[in-house]
C-alpha cells in the first residue's frame, strides 16, 4: 500500500508543478484562469493563445504521464511485485488530480482531459491489446468531435468509452491485471471518467442547452 501512495503522490507532483497551461499563460504575460473559460486546460489556452500554444499545452500535459510512467519503470518495478499496469493507473491518478487542482494555484487548474490521454497513450506499452486503449481512445475522440464540433462531447465519451473498455479488456483477459488488482485497476478508471465528467459540468449544461462553443466558432 505504501508504495502505491506513494506512486500517486509522485502522480500528483508531476501533473500540478508541469501545469503547462499555467505556464504557456505567464510566459506570455498572462493567467489564463482569468481569460476565456477561466482553466489551465488546452483548449483554453488555444482559444486565449492560439494553435501553436495551445498544441504544446496539450503536448506537455500529455507526455507528463508517458514521463511518470518511465520513472516507474526504471526505479519502482524491479522492486516490487506490484502489476505495472496497476502502479501506472494509481500514478495516472495522481497526475489527473494533480493537474486538476494544484496546490500552489489554489486548486485551480485544468479539467484533467489532456492529462488523462496521457494516461491512455502510455497504456499502449503494455502487453496484449492494451495498444487498442490509444487507438480506440484516438478515433473516437476524432470521430466525435468531428461530427460534432463538440471539444468536451468529444472528451467525455472518449472517456466513457474508455471505461467501458477496459471493463471489457478484463473480463476478456486482454489485461496484464487479475484478481483484485483488476479490481483496483477497473475503480481507477471509472475514477478517471468521473473526474472528467465532474470537471466538465458547466460544459454538460451548455451542451443540454445549446449553448456550448463548437470547434472555430467565435465568441460572442
Amino acid at each position: 500500500m505504501l508504495i502505491k501512495i506513494s506512486v500517486l503522490l509522485l502522480g500528483y507532483l508531476a501533473g500540478a508543478l508541469i501545469q503547462a497551461g499555467y505556464w504557456m499563460g505567464k510566459f506570455n504575460k498572462i493567467d489564463i484562469r482569468e481569460y476565456g473559460s477561466g482553466n489551465a486546460g488546452t483548449t483554453n489556452v488555444m482559444r486565449t493563445l492560439g494553435k501553436k500554444a495551445g498544441i504544446i499545452t496539450y503536448l506537455l500535459d500529455a507526455f507528463k504521464a508517458v514521463l511518470a510512467d518511465l520513472v516507474i519503470h526504471f526505479a519502482i518495478v524491479p522492486y516490487t511485485d506490484i502489476p505495472e499496469m496497476l502502479l501506472f493507473l494509481y500514478c495516472g491518478l495522481g497526475i489527473v488530480l494533480g493537474h486538476n487542482f494544484p496546490f500552489y494555484l489554489k486548486f485551480k487548474g485544468g479539467k484533467g482531459i489532456a492529462a488523462s490521454s496521457g494516461v491512455v497513450i502510455s497504456l499502449m506499452f503494455f502487453p496484449k491489446y492494451c495498444f487498442m486503449f490509444t487507438v480506440l481512445g484516438i478515433g473516437i475522440f476524432a470521430l466525435v468531435a468531428v461530427t460534432t464540433k463538440y471539444v468536451s462531447l468529444a472528451s467525455l465519451i472518449g472517456m466513457a468509452m474508455l471505461f467501458v473498455e477496459f471493463l471489457v479488456w478484463g473480463m476478456l483477459g486482454w489485461l496484464p491485471l487479475s484478481g483484485t488488482s483488476r479490481v483496483e485497476g477497473t475503480v481507477i478508471v471509472f475514477l478517471l471518467a468521473a473526474l472528467a465528467f465532474i470537471r466538465h459540468r458547466s460544459n454538460i449544461v451548455r451542451l443540454v442547452n445549446g449553448t456550448e462553443r463548437k470547434i472555430g466558432e467565435k465568441k460572442i
